[in-house]
This record gives C-alpha cells, sequence and structure tokens, in this order.
C-alpha cells in the first residue's frame, strides 16, 4: 500500500515538473494558438456558408414566388370561399327532389353545424399543430425536403391544413418547388387574413370524400356525412367522424362505395383508415382511452347509408328537362346584370352561347335551390298509368346503323309516347311524360320532339283566326266536296279527307267535330291573304319555316318540321284563357346559397283571340268530345267536368295526337314512332282510339291525385258580346222564305259584331222530279203530277262558296233528310226530243203491272180507266214500283217524259167482268 503510495506521489511529480517546464509551456501555447486559430476559421466558414445557404436558399425562394401576385383580403377571401356546390332541385311547393347532376357534390355547412369528433378527428390527422402555427410548420417543411432530395421511401407530407386549403382553392395539384413555394407564401398570408375558425370551415367544406351511397363524388363534410351515413355532419358518432375523416388522404382508395353506389366487396382500407385516425384522437389526448376502445372495435358499416336513388335514375327526363331551362333562366338572369335584355341576349347567337356557359358554371357550382312547377304526386302518377298502359300497338321493325360495328342492323322500335299538363291561368307545367323508357330512348318527347301536329292545327290555324276576322262562325257552312286546291297538281282532288269521302255543305262546327279536312283547308285558303299564321307565332311555335307562311297543308298541320308537344299544348291554353297566351313555364323560382331569390317567374299573358273569338272555339271543340273524334272518352273518364278539344293525325297517320282543355288545365299528348312510321295496326282499337285511351288514363291519374285541379266544377264562361241568332244553314245567311220553306233554319253562337246583315240568296224556288233516289229540276212543261215544290240552289251562290271550276255540284247535296228537297241547277234530265212509247201492260186478279219504258227522260206512268170515257186513275213515278191495283173496269196505261209528252195508250185490260157481260147476266 505504501509502496503504491510513493510510486503515485513519483509519478505526479514528474508530470508536473514536465507541465511547468519551460519548453513545455511554450509549445503548449503555441499549440493553443494554432488550435484556436483554426477554429475561429472553420467558425467564420460555417458562418459564412451558413449565411451563403440562407441567402441562397432565400433568394431561390424568392425566384420562385416571384410571380405570384400580391393576394389582398378581398381576393383570397374570394378564392377560398368560391369552392363549388350543387344545386338541389325541388318539386312544386319546395318537395325536395335531388341534387343536380354533377361531377362532384358538395353542400355547405357552418363549423358550429359540424360534429366536435368531426372536427377534432379532422384536426389530429392532418395538422396536430394546427392551432400553434401561423400557416406552416418550419421542421415538417424540411423533413419533407429532405424525404424528396433523397427520395426517400417514407413521405410523411409536410402541409398544414392552411397549406391544404391554398393548394385546393387558389394552386394546382401541380408537384413543382415553385408551386410549394407559392403554398408557403399564401398560407402565411392566409393566416394573416384569417382566423383559425374560418379556415377550417373553409377546409372541412373543400376537402374531398369519396362516393356516397348513390355513386356520385363528394366534397365537404356535409356532403360525405349524408352521402355515406344519411345524416347531417352535427349528427356524427365518434366512429362515423373518424372514418370520413380518414378518408381525404385517399378519398377513393378509403371510400366505402363503387361509382355505382354499392358497397365495396373490401371495407378494410377505410376500417383501417378509421383506427389510424382513433389512434391519433387518443395520443393526442383529443378523446378519452375509454372512448378510443369502445369506438375501435365498433362495426361501421352498420351505419353505411343504403344505397341511394340518384335523381337522374328515378327522374331522368325531368332532371334533365330543369337542368336545360335552369341555364337558359340564369343566362338571361346574368345578362340582365350586365344590362343585356332578353330580346338583345337572343338575337345574338355568340353572345347568347357565351352566357350560357357562364349559367352552366355557376348552376353547377353555386348551391342554388331550383324551385319548378311538377306536382310529384301527378308527376309519379302519370310514370304509373304510362307504364301500366297495355295497349300503345305494337313494335315495328326499323333498320339502323350499328354504333360499334358501322354494320346496318334491325331493331324493333315501340311507339313513343309524350304528353303534356299545363295550368291554363298561370302556364304552370304540372306534369309531363317524356317517353316510354329513358333506357332505350333519352329524347324528352313531351318538349324536345318536333312532329306534325295533324289537325289539331285546325282551331289554332284556320277556325280561330277565321272567327276573329269575322270570316267564319261555329255555323258558317263550308264545301265538303272534290276540290282542287293543291296549285302543284290542279288537276287531282286535294285535299282528302280521312274517311276518303264527302259530305257536301257542313257547318265549321260539324267539320271541326268530324275533323273534315276539305272545309278547313278551303276556309284557310279564303283567309290567307290576312297572314293567320302569325296567331302562331303568337302562340308560341318556335320552329316555322318559309314553306309553312305558304302551304295550304298547314292548315291540316303538315309542317315542314313540326311542333313540340309543349307548344301544341301550350297554344290550346290561349283559348282557355280567354284569348291570351300564357308561356308554359317548369323553372319557378331560383334561390341562391344565401337565400336570396334571383330569379322568380313573372306571367306574362299576350293578347292573341278576343275572349269572344275563343270561347266561340271553344265550343266548337266542346262538340269534338260529346260527339265527335274524341267522343270515346266519355265512358273511359273517372269524372265529369267542360272538355273542349281536338284530335289530330299526322300525314300517313305517322302522329297521333288529342289535346283537350277544361277552365283549369290543358292537356295534350302525341304517340308515334321515332323514326316516322304508320300507326295502324291490327287489332280491336284503331291508332286514335289508343291514343284517345292513353290521354283518359294519364288524366285519371292526375285527377286522383288532385281532382279539384283536374275537374272544376264550373264551366268555360260565355263572355259578354256573344249572341245566339237563327241563319240559312246553306249560305250562313238570314233566313229566307225559300231557306224557311225548306226547313234549313238553324240557329248558333255569333260573335255580336259579326253576326249577318244579308238575307240569304242561296235558294231558289223551284219544282223537281224524282228518279228513284235521284233528282232533277222539272221543265216548264214538266206535268204537275209528277213535280214536287223544292228549292234550288242559286249558281251565283255555288260560284262564291266553290269558285268557277268545280261543276259537280250535286256533291254539295248533304245526305240528310233536311237536304232532300234541294236541289242543284245542274240537274237536269235531258229530253230527247221523240214522245215516249207505250208500255205492255198485263193484269193478275185485281193487279195491273208492265214494264219499264227504256228511255232516259221518262219520268212516270198515267193509269187510265174507261168508264166509258178515259179519265185518270193514278200517275206512277219511275223508280216506284210500275203496277196498279183497280176496281173492275177497263184499263190503259201512257208513258210520260219530262217535257210532259205523253205516249199512245197501252193496250187494254179488263179488271172483274165487263158491262155488257153484266147486263146479259141478268
Amino acid at each position: 500500500m505504501n509502496e503504491r503510495l510513493l510510486a503515485f506521489k513519483e509519478k505526479y511529480k514528474s508530470i508536473l515538473n514536465f507541465i511547468t517546464d519551460k519548453k513545455t509551456v511554450k509549445g503548449a501555447r503555441i499549440t493553443y494558438q494554432v488550435i484556436w486559430n483554426l477554429f475561429l476559421v472553420f467558425l467564420t466558414i460555417v458562418i459564412i456558408g451558413t449565411a451563403f445557404s440562407v441567402g441562397l436558399g432565400a433568394g431561390y425562394f424568392a425566384s420562385l414566388v416571384k410571380d405570384e401576385p400580391i393576394r389582398s383580403y378581398s381576393s383570397m377571401k374570394k378564392d377560398i370561399y368560391d369552392y363549388s356546390e350543387t344545386s338541389n332541385l325541388y318539386f312544386a311547393n319546395g318537395v325536395y327532389l335531388g341534387k343536380l347532376r354533377s361531377d362532384l357534390e358538395r353542400e355547405e355547412v357552418k363549423l358550429n353545424q359540424i360534429s366536435d369528433y368531426l372536427v377534432k378527428a379532422v384536426i389530429a390527422t392532418e395538422d396536430g399543430y394546427f392551432y400553434q402555427h401561423k400557416g406552416v410548420v418550419p421542421k415538417s417543411i424540411f423533413r419533407a425536403l429532405f424525404q424528396e432530395v433523397t427520395n426517400s421511401s417514407v413521405q410523411t407530407g409536410g402541409s398544414t391544413l392552411t397549406q391544404q386549403l391554398i393548394k385546393n382553392q387558389i394552386l394546382t395539384n401541380e408537384v413543382s418547388f415553385q408551386r410549394k413555394a407559392s403554398e408557403i407564401l399564401l398560407a402565411l398570408r392566409l393566416e394573416k387574413f384569417f382566423t383559425k375558425k374560418q379556415i377550417l370551415e373553409a377546409y372541412l367544406n373543400v376537402s374531398t370524400f369519396g362516393r356516397n351511397s348513390s355513386g356520385r363524388n363528394i366534397a365537404g363534410v356535409q356532403a360525405a356525412a349524408k352521402g355515406i351515413f344519411g345524416k347531417n355532419a352535427s349528427q356524427l358518432t365518434l366512429p362515423e367522424a373518424a372514418f370520413i375523416a380518414g378518408l381525404p388522404q385517399s378519398p377513393f382508395g378509403y371510400t366505402p362505395f363503387t361509382n355505382e353506389g354499392k358497397l365495396k366487396n373490401d371495407l378494410q382500407p377505410g376500417i383501417q383508415r378509421m383506427k389510424t385516425v382513433l389512434k391519433r384522437m387518443v395520443d393526442g389526448k383529443y378523446i378519452t382511452e375509454s372512448q378510443y376502445k369502445t369506438a375501435v372495435v365498433y362495426d361501421i358499416t352498420k351505419d353505411f347509408a343504403p344505397h341511394g336513388v340518384n335523381p337522374v335514375e328515378s327522374y331522368p327526363w325531368l332532371t334533365f328537362e330543369i337542368e336545360k331551362r335552369s341555364i337558359d333562366v340564369l343566362a338571361t338572369v346574368l345578362a340582365e346584370k350586365d344590362g343585356i335584355s332578353e330580346k338583345e341576349l337572343k338575337k345574338n347567337d355568340k353572345l347568347y352561347n357565351n352566357y350560357l356557359t357562364l349559367a352552366n358554371r355557376d348552376l353547377h357550382q353555386k348551391g342554388y335551390e331550383i324551385h319548378t312547377t311538377i306536382d310529384k304526386g301527378i308527376y309519379d302518377a302519370m310514370q304509373k298509368a304510362k307504364n301500366q298502359y297495355p295497349y300503345y300497338g305494337p313494335d315495328k321493325p326499323q333498320i339502323v346503323k350499328d354504333p360499334d360495328t358501322g354494320q346496318k342492323i334491325t331493331v324493333m322500335e315501340p311507339v313513343q309516347v309524350g304528353a303534356m299538363l299545363i295550368e291554363n291561368k298561370t302556364g304552370k307545367i304540372v306534369s309531363f311524360v317524356g317517353g316510354r323508357d329513358y333506357n332505350e330512348q333519352q329524347l324528352n318527347h313531351a318538349t324536345s320532339s318536333i312532329r306534325q301536329n295533324g289537325s289539331t292545327m285546325k282551331p289554332l290555324l284556320v277556325y280561330g283566326p277565321a272567327i276573329e276576322a269575322g270570316k267564319a262562325f261555329p255555323g258558317t257552312p263550308l264545301p265538303d266536296v272534290a276540290l282542287k286546291l293543291n296549285p302543284a297538281n290542279p288537276s287531282n282532288p286535294w285535299p282528302h279527307n280521312y274517311d276518303l269521302k264527302y259530305s257536301g255543305i257542313v257547318s265549321a262546327r260539324d267539320a271541326l267535330t268530324k275533323s273534315i279536312n276539305v272545309p278547313a283547308v278551303k276556309l284557310y285558303k279564303d283567309i290567307q291573304p290576312l297572314k293567320p299564321i302569325k296567331y302562331l307565332e303568337k302562340m308560341g311555335f318556335s320552329s316555322l319555316v318559309n314553306d309553312d307562311y305558304s302551304n295550304l297543308a298547314t292548315a291540316i298541320g303538315s309542317l315542314r318540321n313540326g311542333v313540340t308537344v309543349e307548344e301544341n299544348t301550350n297554344a290550346y291554353s290561349t283559348f282557355a284563357n280567354g284569348g291570351k297566351f300564357i308561356d308554359a313555364y317548369l323553372v319557378d323560382k331560383i334561390v341562391d346559397k344565401n337565400g336570396k331569390v334571383i330569379y322568380q317567374h313573372k306571367v306574362k299573358p299576350e293578347t292573341v283571340f278576343t275572349p269572344q273569338t275563343a270561347y266561340l272555339t271553344l265550343d266548337m271543340m266542346r262538340d269534338v268530345v260529346k260527339r265527335g273524334t274524341a267522343a270515346g272518352i266519355n265512358s273511359r273518364l273517372k269524372f265529369k267536368t267542360d272538355w273542349a278539344g281536338k284530335t289530330g293525325t299526322g300525314n300517313e297517320y305517322i302522329d297521333s295526337w288529342f289535346v283537350a282543355s277544361n277552365p283549369n288545365v290543358t292537356f295534350g299528348i302525341w304517340t308515334g314512332y321515332d323514326t316516322p312510321k304508320s300507326l295502324q295496326a291490327k287489332g280491336n282499337l284503331t291508332y286514335s282510339q289508343r291514343t284517345n285511351y292513353l290521354w283518359v288514363d294519364l288524366i285519371n291519374a292526375a285527377y286522383g291525385i288532385n281532382p279539384n285541379l283536374i275537374a272544376p266544377k264550373e264551366s268555360f264562361s260565355m263572355p259578354s258580346g256573344i249572341v245566339k241568332r237563327s241563319y240559312c244553314s246553306v249560305s250562313g245567311m238570314l233566313p229566307s222564305v225559300a231557306c224557311t220553306k225548306a226547313g234549313l233554319i238553324q240557329s248558333d253562337y255569333f260573335n255580336a259584331k259579326y253576326v249577318p246583315t244579308q238575307t240569304d240568296d242561296s235558294l231558289i224556288d223551284g219544282k223537281y222530279v224524282q228518279l228513284g233516289d235521284k233528282k232533277y229540276l222539272a221543265m216548264d212543261t214538266t206535268p204537275d203530277d209528277f213535280a214536287q215544290e223544292g228549292v234550288i240552289l242559286n249558281p251565283d251562290f255555288i260560284k262564291r262558296i266553290v269558285g268557277n271550276n268545280f261543276t259537280d255540284y250535286t256533291q254539295l247535296i248533304p245526305k240528310k233528310d233536311s237536304w232532300s228537297k234541294i236541289l242543284v241547277p245542274n240537274a237536269k234530265l235531258s229530253e230527247n226530243g221523240k214522245i215516249p212509247a207505250a208500255p205492255t201492260i198485263s193484269v193478275n186478279d185485281k193487279t195491273i203491272t208492265w214494264t219499264s219504258v227504256s228511255e232516259s227522260d221518262v219520268i212516270g206512268y198515267r193509269v187510265y180507266k174507261v168508264d166509258p170515257i178515259a179519265t185518270k186513275a193514278a200517275s206512277i213515278k219511275t223508280g216506284s214500283s210500275l203496277s196498279y191495283t183497280g176496281g173492275t173496269g177497263t184499263y190503259y196505261v201512257t208513258t210520260v217524259d219530262i217535257a210532259g209528252n205523253e205516249s199512245s195508250p197501252s193496250n187494254e185490260i179488263q179488271i172483274g167482268p165487263s158491262n155488257s157481260q153484266a147486263v146479259s147476266g141478268h
């Protein structure tokens, strides 16, 4: 022990001597100075290098953001809150329909309307330092930068919620240092302008969350909560909040739904992500350990919303129609905000298209409420009735080009339907039927299909305008004969009636009731100088072309293009509105997301006809329903009301129509094939009956929902200025003695302004003879015993009614008892200039018989009894039974012709014993 102590002291002493040695001290001093100087040099280099690097980095950062504008508060506010929000669609009376078709569905929500669980989950998962940082977290940025530079397999990301908001709303998703630099700069600036709550609220409304149960892309927590769990964001539970908070990292990887709205087969990625979110929440002290344990084992799949039906799937024709019309409405609203009137806008196609583009963008991004006029109950009922209707008629083959192969193939085309129900006084489109099956044919046959409207054109273009001009009234006599009105083919009769028959002189009322074409075209030709087609323009016909203005066939609906069901039905409502046209509409109002009404439809009636014209035309159309081509609907209707309407058939039976009004509504229907072909088919029902019965089924369905609307108890009211007067049914003028004598006086309604003031001159007193069912004018010498009193059509009147080139006057006489004594001036029986031959007679018991004399001018026979002087016993007209039953005596018969010439006596015959035999017997 002592030895060790002595050794240590000795060693210590030698070291001390070494240290205190002058040489050692000098050397140490030199070494220290060298090391210190080297340290100073190194420190200087580090400081200079760091400063250089910082300066270089700052310079590089500055170069990256040099083109980034300095944004004001208002500019940044506009950008941050300018997120697209899906517009909502509504039926009438605020009944919700669904979201507008959109690439991304979003619904704005305030922060205080979001579950606290969801807010905490998002912060714990996406930005743990959200309430501490000023927009960026430097160490996170450097870490992400290092990982990027070193191409590390682990990428933790360095964006705060603020940066993500900047990326989503102001910048793009481009991966570059320049974009990142701008993001950092703007994030710092955003934090300066906005509170944490404002930033968080904007972020929660902006982020994407995959798909909803309808298969639509969603953004914003409200759309996510509704679309994934079927509840508002404020109602989310902890597991539900954690699931949604995990989605933004990989929205389509974690979303539970496919693009068809069905649950994915493998839901584990999303569930595992939910568990990760819950772990971060408990680690960050946002929830307790107990809450974590309960939530992490919760079966989230039972909370997923059931498959949601997309409005486009349930109401395809309706949603697309709303979208189309809303864009048009918004284009006008935007243009008017810029000082451009609707009239100016639609005159300039380029300008109009520009505003349509802007309107389309706003409609899909600004979260409007689109309120429509469609009654959901009636609309649904009509679709059901349409689907259940059994009498459309057969599918027919059509050759088309296969879009995939380009080859010609044969497909079977079904009969399509378009129908439109309009409220008269407002123009509201209450309901419509767009077609049979949207999946097979997307064309909206109610609003977009342009077809010839057949005889439904007659009240609109012929009878209405003619009555308005004082050129006709319901009783106006019109010729239904073989007129040649086609200027392109003046040698052949045209137009033809659907039954290929003629009725002679008919009233306008009957011509419309029976849908007779010839009178309508003749009347249209007479009023063409007045340009009646201007009435179609006033009533909203939008597809008229130059040919339609000059073509006489326009009168019976043969348009070059045609008309939509909506336009045709809307035009008919003019009569129901007392002659005022009220444009039909579907979009009632548009409300922005702040509750401000930016568009409200206003009813703007336009006078087309006087109330008197409207009523007289309606009264004529009442007869179509009561006893005319639409009479078959009455036995099938479930209710009674005052209907007035008209049927129609397109050329070659390719279109079938029925449009009718009552005081409340007008309902029109069309059926036909998309590729025009005849609707005629074998079966118990005609094409017209099939159309009319479908009309009945649809209106019955509407009645079942709203009987007060569909079946008003009141009738169309007669306006002042309507009077009922008697007139001669041959000419339409005041009754003459001849017309009265003929029994051809009728009475009907007139516009008091146009009551006739001249006495009828269409008939002349005269005599005639009748041979069978034919009548001929009597000559002055025609014996009275073969002639009858009658009246003759005045030749001047005939020229007025059919013109100079029509010669078959007999066609003018209707086959009616009331017209049986009316003759035409060329109904003459030619006299052959000879004394007629005597007949040969025979007797059987007491009956004398003979055969007719084969001469064309023979009008009858006289039977004489010789007793002992010959006296006339009877006059027998040609066409009657050639026989006579008499008493005892001697008889003979003579022949009489139209000129009064009488033949010599026939052979004599004896009925019973002669006088001499009677004396000898005594």
